[in-house]
């Protein structure tokens, strides 16, 4: 197959809008997708970048780069999250906004996806400068509000920024407007089961695929590389399924235990330390180390490309479920499923935060809110419901990429957006 351009320069598999890009073109393919719809896809319908002038608590004036791409909006109102971290990208945002774009469209939300974030060090700041300057994010927002574009969190952010950003817009608003701003509090008209909304979108897939594969997940050896909010979850909820976390890793480096980890023991380690190293009773291993551990199931909830083509050929799992945004490069998806593994793509995978975001909106605009129940069993009809619909898809298309699959119905729906409001 010939080299993937854009903008006639040869794309980078660890580029991760070269990534999002990739999948595009693969599934248009495959798909049959109508050109015109692939070629409005390649790029933003919006990008808004700013700088944001901060006032430090010593005095003087910091500026931080900003960003909000509103991908596409066939399907309705943009949304979801706002990732604040030192190396963030435009490239990066618009990969997110992207994915944000196909995964309302997998999970059959009426929405279009957007994302944002601002180039900063939240760890560098103090609480009042963090504050300020989410603040001020909102207020540089030029395009905002339930039926244009809903903010969410993402790494950097949480419930309290969250907070901050609905105050902030609803001082300019001048009245209360809580469908304005998504993952907030729920004292504040957030959803409940919001925060756990990604993990168990990642454990019903992971149980839906294991089933699918004659994998029995009680029992069954797994490997979580990051275990932040969403890998510590997904830990916690297959052990009491009686899987056997083996190895988990967090930046700070993994732990590996042959008989399974004590999670619940684990959980407090962490809390005490901020890091999984030095458990007791686990041995060291690397990040990359973590990827060869004999397992059946494989857990990426990290960050982009870290299963790649250097070490796609050690991975011992059989089934990979993607927690994380783009966590498997093409090459390596390619070499993976020449050998059989099955891969559930983040596009699926981890929609959940996506589903609950539009029940959390819903919930806002009706001022009728649900309780956690009732939360998490709409949240597991829809996303096994997009589960089955992107592997009989993929089956349908004749190709073994689930991913594949998610993107082809996916596109099909924008597209049938698109010809009805006329834009192709």
């Amino acid at each position: 197959m010939p080299p993937l351009l854009r903008n006639g320069i040869e794309m980078s598999e660890h580029n991760i809008f070269d990534t999002a890009i990739h999948a595009l073109r693969t599934a248009g393919r495959l798909g049959s997708i109508d050109p015109t719809v692939v070629e409005l896809l390649s790029a933003p319908k919006r990008i808004f970048e700013f700088r944001i002038p901060l006032r430090m608590d010593d005095g003087a004036v910091r500026f931080f780069t900003a960003w909000r791409v509103q991908y596409n909006d066939a399907l309705g109102p943009c949304k979801d999250g706002t990732r604040i971290r030192p190396s963030l990208s435009l490239d990066e945002v618009k990969a997110l906004a992207f994915f944000m774009t196909i995964k309302h469209a997998v999970a059959g939300i009426p929405g279009g996806g957007s994302k944002g974030g601002i180039q900063a060090d939240p760890r560098q700041l103090s609480a009042w400068e963090f504050e300020r300057l989410c603040r001020a994010y909102v207020r540089c927002l030029p395009s905002k509000g339930p039926w244009t574009d809903v903010p969410g969190a993402d790494i950097g952010t949480n419930e309290q920024t969250m907070a901050w950003m609905l105050d902030e817009y609803e001082q300019i608003a001048g009245h209360h407007m809580p469908a304005a701003v998504n993952d907030k509090p729920p004292v504040l008209g957030g959803s409940l089961g919001g925060e756990a909304a990604t993990a168990r979108g990642v454990y019903h897939t992971l149980c839906a695929a294991a089933e699918d594969n004659g994998i029995e997940v009680a029992g069954a050896k797994v490997v979580i590389q990051g275990y932040g909010q969403v890998g510590s979850a997904a830990a916690e909820l297959l052990h009491r399924a009686g899987a056997k976390v083996v190895a988990v890793s967090d930046v700070h480096g993994g732990i590996l235990r042959d008989e399974g980890l004590d999670i619940p023991r684990l959980k407090e380690h962490v809390a005490e330390t901020g890091s999984v190293v030095g458990f007791a009773g686990a041995r060291p291993v690397s990040n990359e180390e973590l990827f060869g551990v004999d397992c059946a199931i494989l857990i990426p909830a990290a960050v982009q490309s870290v299963v790649h083509e250097g070490n796609a050929d050690a991975v011992k799992a059989r089934l990979i479920v993607e927690a994380a945004n783009s966590p498997v490069t093409p090459a390596a998806e390619q070499a993976l499923l020449a050998r059989g593994v099955f891969i559930v793509p983040d596009v699926v995978a981890n929609c959940g935060s996506a589903l609950v975001c539009s029940f959390e909106r819903t919930q806002g605009l009706t001022d009728e809110y649900w309780d956690l129940d009732t939360v998490n069993a709409r949240l597991e009809t829809r996303i096994l419901g997009a589960y089955r619909e992107a592997v009989a898809t993929a089956q349908e298309a004749g190709t073994d990429s689930v991913r594949s699959g998610a993107w082809i119905k996916a596109l099909r729906k924008i597209g049938k957006a698109v010809r009805l409001r006329g834009w192709g």
